[in-house]
């Protein structure tokens, strides 16, 4: 919900999706938690109701908590969320 940047993706098949770029608690091992990652916005805002993990571009899953805006994005994501547009 209004944490940073926000993208309309366009699909060969016209479906329009929005992704948010978000960094959240870790829930995976990993360096994951060291980036912010994109995740589906309407994701983002059903664990800011309920506390169900997301799960963003890259495989990562965790529970939102931490400001992605003092992180840098997450490199795989960064390159799956090229490729969509």
């Amino acid at each position: 919900m209004g944490m940073g940047f926000l993208d309309d993706l366009r699909g060969k098949s016209g479906k329009t999706d929005l992704l948010e770029k978000e960094d959240l608690s870790p829930t995976d091992e990993g360096d994951h938690e060291r980036f912010a990652h994109y995740v589906d916005k309407n994701k983002i805002t059903e664990s800011a109701v309920t506390g169900k993990p997301v799960r963003a571009l890259c495989g990562k899953k965790w529970i939102p908590n931490r400001d992605p805006q003092k992180f840098p994005v997450c490199p795989t994501c960064k390159d799956i969320h090229a490729r969509l547009k």
